[in-house]
């Protein structure tokens, strides 16, 4: 009985790396056609503003609130360890290199994940089931421009612009924190906030937040692109779209920290 368990498990996994080699392929083809059709014609500006105001304007009140309370708790964390060392005036410096090194890119990044890639490879599904997208190719409508590289496009170039809200927003939730504690004036907090962070800070930030914009874009459309299943397949696709997107965000934000850090070593 054990040997037969074994032989079946070591027949599975060739097919299980087949399976993997396939979906890479897939995937790189994917992607290989989308920067294809990116720089052809025609451009469909008028569907890319809609999806940014899609992914960017309905992404604020949520964006807002997690940016103020993100500034909030961490400030209030972090008082307690400083105060031992009588610090609490560096609150401002600590705050602003925590939000625009790794908190704002990441709240961003997660947020826009759960909410607009789950939201692409839903829709995408639905019209990948419902046979919307084979109509559009039967009617002459190229629909991995018009679907995928405007939706990819608003997401690559929305996710900055919301990173650096978050980072307004999350300095707003800390400066009422600190003032109402330290009674530190605005301009003192500006101040501290603006000589803690560098141009390096800044440009791997934006950097950061266009590769997880073009991440969260990407793995949306392919998930929804290529679902199956009835509605069945549509859940399964706006589910692996988050999932998928969180991992990879973490994967590219360690990479990024480790590129910057060398950069900062040199």
């Amino acid at each position: 009985m054990n040997t037969s368990t074994t032989g079946t498990e070591t027949a599975s996994t060739p097919r299980r790396f087949g399976r993997m080699l396939i979906t890479l392929s897939d995937v790189a083809g994917f992607v290989g056609q989308f920067f294809k059709e990116v720089f052809q014609p025609p451009y469909e500006f008028k569907e890319i503003i809609r999806q940014c105001y899609e992914v960017g304007v309905r992404s604020l009140p949520l964006i807002s609130l997690t940016g103020f309370i993100t500034g909030i708790v961490f400030t209030n964390q972090s008082r307690p360890s400083l105060a031992e060392f009588g610090a609490t005036s560096w609150l401002p410096s600590l705050i602003a290199i925590a939000l625009v090194r790794a908190l704002a890119p990441l709240v961003t990044a997660l947020i826009a994940a759960g909410r607009v890639g789950s939201n692409i490879g839903a829709e995408l599904g639905s019209m990948r089931v419902t046979e919307q997208i084979d109509a559009m190719e039967v009617s002459a409508t190229n629909p991995f421009k018009f679907l995928v590289v405007t939706r990819v496009l608003a997401t690559t170039l929305m996710l900055p612009t919301l990173m650096v809200y978050t980072v307004f927003v999350g300095l707003l939730g800390a400066f009422v924190n600190v003032t109402q504690n330290e009674a530190t004036s605005f301009l003192t907090f500006i101040t501290d906030v603006f000589e803690a962070i560098s141009f390096l800070d800044i440009f791997a930030s934006l950097i950061k937040t266009f590769v997880f914009g073009f991440t969260i874009g990407m793995v949306g459309c392919y998930k929804g692109y290529n679902s199956s299943k009835g509605t069945e397949g549509v859940g399964k696709a706006a589910n692996s779209a988050v999932v998928t997107t969180m991992f990879l965000v973490f994967i590219e934000e360690l990479l990024a920290l480790q590129i910057v850090n060398a950069i900062r070593g040199t």
